[in-house]
């Protein structure tokens, strides 16, 4: 397979998160991704876009969440963009997953999960184009 990708934008509410994975869903199979792997991609990009909707614009209905899907033979790669409140990953304490749930601090874990999930995750945030997330899922012999 050659490099091919698609885009599409949808609007900044959570109503909108089944149909970014349902995009997403479709992307993980024309790459070939199994089951658990593709699992792996749609609950990052959910996680990614819930936060984008409650942390960067501050609630729903506030701006769009451009998605793009690149699709290559060996990875398939997300990329999110948005133009709300830039964020830090950096300023995001490690969760300590040791802790039972009821002392575990409330921010850091989607963070921590999508780190989890995905192979690679890298965040550019330009005052002029916006924030930008880009997420990778690599495939494994095990995966497909």
């Amino acid at each position: 397979m050659s490099s091919k990708s698609y885009t599409a934008t949808f609007p900044g509410r959570f109503s909108s998160l089944k149909y970014i994975a349902d995009f997403v869903h479709k992307a993980a199979a024309e790459v070939g991704l199994n089951r658990s792997a593709t699992y792996k991609v749609e609950t990052a990009v959910d996680e990614a876009c819930s936060n984008i909707i409650e942390h960067a614009y501050g609630g729903e209905n506030i701006g769009v969440i451009v998605c793009s899907c690149i699709l290559e033979t060996d990875r398939l790669t997300i990329e999110l963009k948005d133009t709300g409140k830039p964020f830090d990953p950096n300023s995001i304490p490690q969760p300590d997953t040791s802790a039972s749930l009821d002392e575990r601090k409330g921010n850091g874990l989607g963070l921590y999960f999508m780190q989890q999930m995905m192979d690679e995750i890298h965040f550019h945030f330009d005052p002029e184009t916006g924030n930008r997330l880009k997420m990778v899922k690599y495939k494994r012999e095990e995966e497909t």
